[in-house]
C-alpha cells in the first residue's frame, strides 16, 4: 500500500493529480499514478496551454484539424477533448469501483466566460453533452456571475467542479448554489444520485498574497510589525480549516438530510493550489495540515511524490479551529484586509487563465499560418 492509498482508505481523502498532458498516456505516467493511488485529475486553461505549447505531441492532430478547415479555437477544443476522453477512460474503473464518488476528470469552460452567467451555463452544458461521460466534472469559476450558472447546471443534473474559491463568504454561496440546484432537480423529478460536485478552495495563493502584505507591515515598523510577521504562513490553512467547518455544518443540516434521503451526495471540499510557493515553508504544508474525510486534495506531480515519500496520514483538517479563527481575526488587527486579499486573488486568477488561453490562441494561430492555412476568425467565445 502506498501513502496515497492509505490517505483514502484510512482518512477518506481522495488524492487527485493537478496536471494533464498527452505524454501521460503515451508513456504510461497516468496509469502509474492510478496504481499509486491517484483517484482523479484536474486541469485548467493554464495547464492545457502549457501542455499544448510544449513539444510536438499535439502537432499532428492540430495540423489535421486545420487541414480540414477548422478554426484555431475549434481545433483547440478538439485537442483538449481528446485528452479528457482518454483520461476519463483511464479513470472509469475507479469511478465504477467507488460507486460514482471518485475517478473524476475536470475540464474548465473558457476563461473568457468567467463573468457571463448564460455563456458559462451554455458552455458547461455543451461540454457535458459533447463528452457524455459520468465521471466528467466541468469546472465553473466561483465568480459572482458563475454562481447562477453553477446552480443551473446542478438543477439540470450535471456534475460540476466549482473552481477559484478564495473566501469563506463565496464558499458559502457555492454551497447554497449546490443545495438550491439539487432542490430544483428533485422538484423536476431528476435523479440526485447521478450528480457529483466538488468545491475547489484555493490555498497556497492566499498565503502568498497575505504574506506579501504582512511583510509590508513588518518593513514599515511600528507597534504592529512584530505581530504581523508572526502571522506569516498561517492564513491559508486557517481559512481552509474554517471552510471545512462550514462544510460540516451545512451538510449536517436538516435541509441536506432531506436531499440525501433522495440520493444526493455531499459537495466535497477540494483543496487546490496546494504546492508550497515559499521555500521556507514545509513542502507539504497545504497537504499534511488539511487531511479530512470527504475531501479532495489535488496536487501537482512533485507534491504527490513528496507525499508518497514522507506525507502524514492523519486527520488534521479540524485541528486548532479556534486558533484558526484567532489567526484570521489577528490579520485585521495588523491591517490586512482579508476580503480585499480574496477579491484580488479571484481577479488575478481569472486574468491569469484568460492570459494563458489568449497566449495559446496566438501561438496556435502562428502555427496554423506556418502550415499554410488561412486562419479563420474565432467563433463564439468559449465554444467547446
Amino acid at each position: 500500500m502506498t501513502r496515497l492509498e492509505d490517505l483514502f482508505d484510512q482518512q477518506g481523502q481522495s488524492p487527485w493529480l493537478d496536471d494533464l498532458k498527452r505524454s501521460y498516456f503515451a508513456d504510461g505516467e497516468l496509469a502509474r499514478r492510478v496504481a499509486e493511488g491517484v483517484r482523479g485529475v484536474t486541469s485548467n486553461p493554464t495547464i492545457m496551454a502549457k501542455a499544448i505549447s510544449s513539444g510536438s505531441a499535439y502537432d499532428e492532430q492540430f495540423a489535421a484539424c486545420i487541414g480540414a478547415g477548422q478554426g484555431v479555437e475549434d481545433a483547440y477544443w478538439d485537442l483538449v477533448v481528446d485528452d479528457i476522453r482518454h483520461a476519463l477512460e483511464l479513470f472509469a474503473p475507479v469511478h465504477e469501483a467507488s460507486g460514482g464518488n471518485d475517478g473524476f476528470v475536470s475540464l474548465e469552460v473558457a476563461p473568457a466566460l468567467a463573468h457571463d452567467t448564460d455563456g458559462t451555463a451554455a458552455s458547461a452544458r455543451a461540454l457535458h453533452e459533447r463528452i457524455a461521460a459520468p465521471n466528467l466534472l466541468v469546472k465553473i469559476p466561483a465568480t459572482v456571475e458563475g454562481i447562477g450558472a453553477i446552480e443551473q447546471m446542478i438543477a439540470e443534473g450535471r456534475s460540476i467542479n466549482v473552481t477559484l474559491i478564495f473566501s469563506l463568504e463565496r464558499y458559502g454561496a457555492v454551497i447554497e448554489a449546490y443545495l438550491a440546484g439539487l432542490e430544483r432537480l428533485a422538484a423536476s423529478g431528476g435523479d440526485l444520485s447521478k450528480v457529483a460536485s466538488v468545491a475547489s478552495f484555493f490555498v497556497s495563493r492566499v498565503d502568498t498574497e497575505v504574506d506579501r502584505r504582512l511583510d509590508e507591515v513588518g518593513k514599515a515598523g511600528g507597534p504592529r510589525a512584530a505581530a504581523a510577521l508572526a502571522l506569516r504562513g498561517k492564513a491559508a490553512v486557517a481559512q481552509a480549516r474554517l471552510a471545512y467547518a462550514l462544510f460540516e455544518e451545512r451538510f449536517a443540516s436538516p435541509r441536506f438530510a432531506a436531499l440525501a434521503e433522495a440520493g444526493a451526495r455531499v459537495q466535497r471540499p477540494l483543496w487546490a493550489s496546494t504546492s508550497t510557493k515559499n521555500p521556507a515553508y514545509p513542502d507539504l504544508l497545504y497537504v499534511d495540515q488539511l487531511v479530512g474525510r470527504d475531501t479532495v486534495n489535488t496536487m501537482p506531480a512533485p507534491t504527490l511524490d513528496a507525499f508518497l515519500d514522507h506525507g502524514t496520514v492523519a486527520r488534521t483538517v479540524d485541528a486548532g479551529v479556534d486558533e484558526a479563527r484567532a489567526d484570521l481575526a489577528a490579520l485585521a488587527e495588523v491591517g490586512v484586509d482579508l476580503e480585499d486579499v480574496t477579491a484580488t486573488l479571484e481577479r488575478e486568477g481569472v486574468e491569469s487563465f484568460a492570459r494563458s488561453f489568449d497566449d495559446l490562441m496566438g501561438s496556435l494561430e502562428a502555427k496554423a499560418e506556418a502550415l499554410g492555412a488561412a486562419v479563420r476568425p474565432a467563433g463564439a467565445a468559449g465554444r467547446p
